[in-house]
């Protein structure tokens, strides 16, 4: 018998819908061959939820979603929808949808393909080996943080972390650097921030349980100027929600596009499995977005279903079809033998994903 799983889909809005159904196209050709069904369910969030149901996130995707073995989502949002009350923003289904599912900790690896060592703007002695993984807490911090209001002449948010969200995201942190090199950054800003000094302390509690993984802690600011003087020096980088936002976009430019680097979003009984770039509207609808972070994703999310075979055909597929010099418009600078649509580049993964 094969396996069987419900995977909720919610393609979103610009790029959204393009991409994901080139990752649904890889994970059906890998079903084909390794005895494994998927059944989708399409649902909607983000402008084109407000659009139909003038709510970012109706109820029937929250059900649906936490009804389901794995959620794939693509991107959201729009400049027609910049002027919407935040409530109605798009951005806003996607906070409350993270924390409908629980999903506190966000995976983000960032890993060079040997063949796109040029794309990056750093130089190839820099970037080439590159191989981190941002942890980043998702659930809390300043984009859910109480009070938070805008007034006509101020404006203001609240950073806030409790001992046990501090502990939980560490752990996961733990985890994962026990199956890599062991060592983990913890990233904070605990000369000014009250948040960040109990954000330390927790951090360094937890590391008692894991002697075998090496400890240390970086301010914000350095890790970013860090990150790009000499990104291999990182392997798993901890951090709370806002400052992995940020330093796990700047990641995805060592590598050369945001269009290669996927997360996972775990903690609750759903995972969340999408790209960490944007819906991209001045793109969408042209057939030139790439969608190797979208089909990515849907690799960690067969690996954390526990189909590693599977999850390894994709991965290995990726990088047969970059080293034959297969490129979507963002890399075609980059030793491209051929320009490739996203319809292109995703049938091409799914039949050297299936070889």
């Amino acid at each position: 018998m094969s396996n069987k799983y419900k995977i909720a889909l919610i393609k979103g809005d610009g790029i959204g819908p393009e991409i994901v159904d080139e990752a649904v196209k890889v994970l059906d050709a890998i079903a084909s061959v390794e005895n494994i069904s998927f059944a989708y369910n399409e649902y909607l969030m983000g402008g084109c939820a407000v659009d139909v149901f003038d709510n970012p996130l109706p109820a029937d995707t929250i059900s649906g979603a936490l009804n389901s073995d794995a959620v794939l989502f693509g991107a959201i949002g729009g400049p027609q929808y910049d002027s919407l009350p935040s409530e109605k923003r798009p951005e806003m289904g996607l906070l409350k949808l993270r924390k409908a599912l629980n999903v506190f900790a966000n995976i983000r690896p960032a890993v060079i393909f040997d063949e796109l060592t040029e794309a990056s703007t750093l130089k190839e002695e820099v970037v080439k080996g590159v191989n981190l993984l941002v942890v980043r807490e998702l659930t809390g911090g300043i984009y859910f943080g109480e009070p938070r209001e805008k007034k006509e002449d101020v404006a203001y948010n609240t950073m806030i972390y409790t001992r046990d969200e501090i502990k939980r995201i560490a752990k996961v942190a733990f985890e994962q650097a026990m199956q890599r090199d062991k060592k983990i950054t913890s990233v904070d800003k605990a000369n000014v921030l009250e948040v960040s000094k109990l954000w330390r302390e927790v951090v360094i509690e937890m590391s008692k349980d894991y002697p075998e993984v090496r400890l240390e802690h970086m301010y914000v600011d350095n890790a970013a100027m860090q990150l790009i003087r000499n990104p291999k020096q990182f392997d798993v980088i901890l951090t709370g929600n806002i400052f992995g936002d940020i330093l796990s976009d700047a990641a995805s430019m060592i590598i050369g596009s945001i269009g290669l680097l996927p997360s996972s979003s775990i903690g609750g009984k759903v995972g969340l499995y999408e790209p960490i770039h944007g819906s991209a509207p001045d793109i969408a609808g042209q057939g030139i977005a790439n969608p190797i972070a979208t089909i990515m994703s849907a690799s960690m999310m067969l690996r954390d279903l526990g189909e590693l075979k599977a999850a390894d055909r994709i991965d290995n597929a990726i990088k047969d079809v970059l080293k034959e010099g297969y490129r979507t418009h963002d890399l075609a600078n980059f030793d491209a033998k051929e320009v490739v649509s996203t319809e292109e580049m995703g049938s091409l993964i799914a039949e050297y994903a299936t070889k």
